[in-house]
Protein backbone atom coordinates (compact mmCIF):
# COMPACT_ATOMS: atom_id res chain seq x y z
CA UNK A 1 0.00 0.00 0.00
CA UNK A 2 1.77 3.34 -1.08
CA UNK A 3 -0.67 5.70 0.52
CA UNK A 4 -4.05 5.22 2.67
CA UNK A 5 -5.21 8.73 3.55
CA UNK A 6 -7.90 9.04 6.34
CA UNK A 7 -10.30 11.43 7.47
CA UNK A 8 -12.21 14.14 5.65
CA UNK A 9 -11.35 14.74 1.38
CA UNK A 10 -13.01 17.58 0.21
CA UNK A 11 -14.22 17.32 -3.47
CA UNK A 12 -15.53 20.11 -6.07
CA UNK A 13 -19.52 19.84 -5.69
CA UNK A 14 -21.31 18.14 -8.94
CA UNK A 15 -21.09 15.25 -10.75
CA UNK A 16 -17.86 12.67 -9.44
CA UNK A 17 -17.07 9.97 -12.53
CA UNK A 18 -15.31 7.00 -11.36
CA UNK A 19 -14.02 4.00 -13.40
CA UNK A 20 -16.49 1.80 -10.48
CA UNK A 21 -18.68 1.39 -8.00
CA UNK A 22 -19.54 -0.69 -5.48
CA UNK A 23 -22.84 -0.97 -3.48
CA UNK A 24 -24.38 -3.88 -1.51
CA UNK A 25 -26.54 -3.93 1.17
CA UNK A 26 -29.30 -1.32 0.11
CA UNK A 27 -31.91 -3.53 1.87
CA UNK A 28 -34.58 -2.20 -0.07
CA UNK A 29 -37.93 -2.91 1.33
CA UNK A 30 -37.16 -2.28 5.05
CA UNK A 31 -37.92 0.75 6.63
CA UNK A 32 -34.37 1.00 7.99
CA UNK A 33 -33.26 1.79 4.31
CA UNK A 34 -31.75 5.04 3.96
CA UNK A 35 -33.32 5.44 0.15
CA UNK A 36 -33.55 9.06 -0.05
CA UNK A 37 -29.57 8.94 0.73
CA UNK A 38 -28.54 6.49 -1.57
CA UNK A 39 -31.01 8.68 -4.49
CA UNK A 40 -28.82 11.64 -3.53
CA UNK A 41 -25.56 9.66 -3.83
CA UNK A 42 -26.65 8.45 -7.15
CA UNK A 43 -27.49 11.90 -8.41
CA UNK A 44 -23.71 12.97 -7.18
CA UNK A 45 -21.92 9.94 -8.71
CA UNK A 46 -21.21 7.95 -12.08
CA UNK A 47 -19.26 5.16 -13.39
CA UNK A 48 -18.50 3.48 -16.39
CA UNK A 49 -19.83 -0.28 -14.29
CA UNK A 50 -21.61 -0.44 -11.46
CA UNK A 51 -21.68 -3.47 -8.66
CA UNK A 52 -24.61 -4.44 -6.76
CA UNK A 53 -23.15 -6.86 -4.14
CA UNK A 54 -26.22 -8.33 -2.43
CA UNK A 55 -28.81 -7.61 0.01
CA UNK A 56 -30.09 -5.15 -2.91
CA UNK A 57 -33.72 -5.88 -2.07
CA UNK A 58 -34.56 -6.90 1.27
CA UNK A 59 -36.46 -10.41 0.23
CA UNK A 60 -36.36 -11.76 4.00
CA UNK A 61 -38.43 -8.50 5.26
CA UNK A 62 -41.26 -8.64 2.88
CA UNK A 63 -41.97 -12.01 3.25
CA UNK A 64 -43.28 -10.91 6.28
CA UNK A 65 -45.03 -8.10 5.14
CA UNK A 66 -44.74 -5.48 2.09
CA UNK A 67 -43.42 -2.22 2.87
CA UNK A 68 -42.46 -0.42 -0.59
CA UNK A 69 -42.34 3.42 -0.29
CA UNK A 70 -42.14 5.52 -3.50
CA UNK A 71 -38.32 6.09 -2.92
CA UNK A 72 -37.87 2.80 -3.03
CA UNK A 73 -39.21 2.41 -6.32
CA UNK A 74 -37.31 5.80 -7.40
CA UNK A 75 -34.04 3.93 -6.58
CA UNK A 76 -34.12 1.18 -9.01
CA UNK A 77 -35.58 3.45 -11.47
CA UNK A 78 -32.64 5.63 -11.62
CA UNK A 79 -30.57 2.55 -11.56
CA UNK A 80 -32.27 1.11 -14.66
CA UNK A 81 -31.49 4.59 -15.82
CA UNK A 82 -27.96 4.54 -15.61
CA UNK A 83 -27.89 1.15 -17.48
CA UNK A 84 -30.11 2.57 -20.14
CA UNK A 85 -27.98 5.39 -20.67
CA UNK A 86 -24.83 2.52 -20.69
CA UNK A 87 -23.58 2.17 -17.35
CA UNK A 88 -23.09 -1.46 -16.84
CA UNK A 89 -24.67 -3.27 -14.15
CA UNK A 90 -23.67 -6.10 -12.24
CA UNK A 91 -25.89 -7.64 -9.88
CA UNK A 92 -24.42 -10.53 -7.15
CA UNK A 93 -27.25 -11.85 -4.96
CA UNK A 94 -26.70 -11.94 -1.15
CA UNK A 95 -28.76 -13.82 1.30
CA UNK A 96 -31.04 -11.85 2.17
CA UNK A 97 -31.85 -11.42 -2.09
CA UNK A 98 -30.80 -15.05 -2.25
CA UNK A 99 -33.99 -16.20 -4.61
CA UNK A 100 -32.33 -13.99 -7.14
CA UNK A 101 -29.39 -16.77 -7.00
CA UNK A 102 -31.36 -19.06 -9.57
CA UNK A 103 -30.70 -16.78 -12.24
CA UNK A 104 -27.31 -16.27 -11.59
CA UNK A 105 -25.12 -16.40 -15.14
CA UNK A 106 -28.46 -14.39 -16.73
CA UNK A 107 -27.31 -11.14 -19.10
CA UNK A 108 -30.23 -8.95 -20.32
CA UNK A 109 -29.28 -5.59 -21.65
CA UNK A 110 -26.42 -4.11 -19.62
CA UNK A 111 -27.06 -6.05 -16.62
CA UNK A 112 -25.00 -9.15 -15.72
CA UNK A 113 -26.39 -11.39 -12.67
CA UNK A 114 -23.66 -13.45 -11.01
CA UNK A 115 -22.87 -15.31 -8.06
CA UNK A 116 -19.67 -13.65 -7.86
CA UNK A 117 -16.69 -12.24 -9.69
CA UNK A 118 -13.79 -10.80 -10.73
CA UNK A 119 -13.28 -6.89 -11.02
CA UNK A 120 -9.60 -5.98 -12.92
CA UNK A 121 -8.49 -3.11 -11.42
CA UNK A 122 -7.01 -0.07 -13.65
CA UNK A 123 -2.97 -1.25 -12.59
CA UNK A 124 -4.19 -4.73 -13.52
CA UNK A 125 -4.60 -6.17 -10.27
CA UNK A 126 -7.80 -8.96 -9.72
CA UNK A 127 -10.47 -8.08 -7.52
CA UNK A 128 -13.22 -11.07 -6.25
CA UNK A 129 -16.60 -9.47 -5.73
CA UNK A 130 -18.58 -11.06 -4.19
CA UNK A 131 -21.53 -10.64 -1.35
CA UNK A 132 -19.38 -12.63 1.54
CA UNK A 133 -22.30 -14.46 3.42
CA UNK A 134 -21.10 -17.56 2.43
CA UNK A 135 -18.20 -17.18 5.14
CA UNK A 136 -20.57 -16.18 7.75
CA UNK A 137 -21.24 -19.05 10.07
CA UNK A 138 -24.14 -17.79 11.48
CA UNK A 139 -26.16 -17.46 8.06
CA UNK A 140 -23.93 -20.71 6.36
CA UNK A 141 -24.75 -23.58 9.40
CA UNK A 142 -27.95 -21.66 11.29
CA UNK A 143 -30.35 -20.30 9.56
CA UNK A 144 -32.67 -19.68 12.09
CA UNK A 145 -30.34 -17.94 14.25
CA UNK A 146 -29.78 -15.58 11.44
CA UNK A 147 -33.31 -14.53 11.08
CA UNK A 148 -33.81 -14.45 15.03
CA UNK A 149 -30.74 -11.84 14.99
CA UNK A 150 -32.63 -10.16 11.84
CA UNK A 151 -35.37 -9.40 13.86
CA UNK A 152 -33.08 -8.15 16.37
CA UNK A 153 -31.54 -6.06 14.51
CA UNK A 154 -34.58 -4.41 12.99
CA UNK A 155 -35.15 -3.63 17.01
CA UNK A 156 -32.34 -2.56 17.37
CA UNK A 157 -32.94 -0.13 14.37
CA UNK A 158 -36.08 0.86 15.27
CA UNK A 159 -34.61 2.37 18.62
CA UNK A 160 -31.64 3.94 16.46
CA UNK A 161 -34.62 6.46 15.01
CA UNK A 162 -36.05 7.61 18.29
CA UNK A 163 -32.62 7.90 19.58
CA UNK A 164 -31.31 9.79 16.69
CA UNK A 165 -34.89 11.97 17.29
CA UNK A 166 -33.43 13.16 20.62
CA UNK A 167 -30.05 14.12 18.87
CA UNK A 168 -31.72 16.57 16.73
CA UNK A 169 -33.64 18.15 19.26
CA UNK A 170 -30.11 18.93 20.76
CA UNK A 171 -28.53 19.93 17.31
CA UNK A 172 -26.53 16.90 17.29
CA UNK A 173 -25.58 15.39 13.90
CA UNK A 174 -26.76 11.67 12.73
CA UNK A 175 -25.20 8.71 14.92
CA UNK A 176 -25.32 5.13 14.23
CA UNK A 177 -26.48 3.51 17.81
CA UNK A 178 -27.38 0.27 15.90
CA UNK A 179 -23.95 0.06 13.84
CA UNK A 180 -21.89 1.00 17.22
CA UNK A 181 -23.53 -1.81 19.31
CA UNK A 182 -23.05 -4.66 16.52
CA UNK A 183 -19.72 -3.42 16.05
CA UNK A 184 -18.70 -3.92 19.50
CA UNK A 185 -20.04 -7.18 19.62
CA UNK A 186 -18.91 -8.49 16.75
CA UNK A 187 -15.31 -7.03 17.73
CA UNK A 188 -15.55 -8.80 21.45
CA UNK A 189 -15.66 -12.30 19.43
CA UNK A 190 -13.59 -11.41 16.56
CA UNK A 191 -16.20 -11.79 13.88
CA UNK A 192 -15.07 -9.29 11.83
CA UNK A 193 -11.29 -10.61 11.89
CA UNK A 194 -12.37 -13.93 11.16
CA UNK A 195 -14.41 -12.37 7.96
CA UNK A 196 -12.06 -10.56 6.58
CA UNK A 197 -9.49 -13.72 6.81
CA UNK A 198 -11.57 -15.84 5.26
CA UNK A 199 -12.25 -13.65 2.78
CA UNK A 200 -8.99 -13.11 1.93
CA UNK A 201 -8.25 -17.13 1.77
CA UNK A 202 -11.05 -17.18 -0.39
CA UNK A 203 -9.59 -13.93 -3.17
CA UNK A 204 -6.38 -16.10 -2.82
CA UNK A 205 -8.23 -19.16 -4.27
CA UNK A 206 -9.49 -17.88 -7.21
CA UNK A 207 -6.10 -16.16 -8.17
CA UNK A 208 -6.94 -12.85 -6.93
CA UNK A 209 -5.23 -9.93 -4.98
CA UNK A 210 -7.53 -8.39 -3.90
CA UNK A 211 -11.68 -8.95 -2.35
CA UNK A 212 -14.61 -6.53 -2.61
CA UNK A 213 -17.79 -7.54 -0.45
CA UNK A 214 -20.31 -6.10 1.70
CA UNK A 215 -22.84 -8.42 4.18
CA UNK A 216 -21.68 -7.63 7.48
CA UNK A 217 -22.32 -3.45 7.29
CA UNK A 218 -18.81 -2.58 8.37
CA UNK A 219 -16.94 -0.35 5.43
CA UNK A 220 -13.14 -0.88 5.99
CA UNK A 221 -10.40 -1.06 2.97
CA UNK A 222 -7.38 -2.74 4.81
CA UNK A 223 -4.30 -4.96 3.63
CA UNK A 224 -5.30 -8.43 5.13
CA UNK A 225 -1.96 -10.94 4.53
CA UNK A 226 -1.23 -10.68 0.91
CA UNK A 227 -4.45 -9.65 -0.31
CA UNK A 228 -6.73 -6.10 -0.47
CA UNK A 229 -9.66 -6.52 1.73
CA UNK A 230 -12.47 -3.60 0.99
CA UNK A 231 -15.63 -3.93 2.68
CA UNK A 232 -18.19 -1.58 0.88
CA UNK A 233 -20.49 -1.30 4.06
CA UNK A 234 -24.04 -0.40 3.83
CA UNK A 235 -27.10 2.18 3.55
CA UNK A 236 -29.14 1.00 7.06
CA UNK A 237 -26.54 2.35 9.16
CA UNK A 238 -23.21 3.41 7.78
CA UNK A 239 -24.58 4.97 3.89
CA UNK A 240 -20.92 4.11 2.56
CA UNK A 241 -20.00 2.86 -0.68
CA UNK A 242 -16.54 1.90 -2.74
CA UNK A 243 -15.15 4.09 -5.85
CA UNK A 244 -12.25 3.28 -8.11
CA UNK A 245 -11.31 6.19 -9.90
CA UNK A 246 -9.69 5.97 -13.69
CA UNK A 247 -6.27 6.23 -11.69
CA UNK A 248 -6.85 2.87 -9.58
CA UNK A 249 -7.34 4.82 -6.46
CA UNK A 250 -10.10 3.07 -4.44
CA UNK A 251 -12.02 5.27 -2.07
CA UNK A 252 -14.90 4.90 1.19
CA UNK A 253 -17.27 7.47 0.24
CA UNK A 254 -19.19 8.08 3.46
CA UNK A 255 -22.66 10.02 2.37
CA UNK A 256 -24.28 11.07 5.82
CA UNK A 257 -27.90 11.55 5.93
CA UNK A 258 -28.50 15.49 5.21
CA UNK A 259 -29.28 17.29 8.26
CA UNK A 260 -31.82 20.13 8.08
CA UNK A 261 -30.78 23.17 7.04
CA UNK A 262 -27.87 21.62 4.89
CA UNK A 263 -28.33 22.31 0.96
CA UNK A 264 -26.66 18.54 0.44
CA UNK A 265 -25.52 15.65 2.49
CA UNK A 266 -21.95 15.90 4.04
CA UNK A 267 -19.30 13.60 2.14
CA UNK A 268 -16.53 12.30 3.41
CA UNK A 269 -13.65 10.30 1.93
CA UNK A 270 -11.09 7.66 2.41
CA UNK A 271 -8.64 6.63 -0.19
CA UNK A 272 -6.52 3.89 -0.49
CA UNK A 273 -4.16 3.68 -3.88
CA UNK A 274 -3.23 0.04 -4.49
CA UNK A 275 0.58 0.03 -5.46
CA UNK A 276 3.16 -2.14 -4.61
Amino acid sequence: MAKTQDDDVQHEPGVRRYRALFVSDLHLGTKACQAEAFLDFLRCHDASRIYLIGDIVDFWRIRRGIYWPQAHNDVLQKILRKVRKGTDLVLIPGNHDEALRDYCGVHFGGIAIERNTIHVGADGRRYLVIHGDEFDVVVRYAKWLALLGDWSYELALWANTHFNVLRRWFGMPYWSLSAYLKHKVKRAVNYIGEFELALAQEARRHGAQGVICGHIHHAAMRQVGEVIYINTGDWVESCTAVAETEEGVFEIIRWAPTPKGMSSPERRVEELEAAA
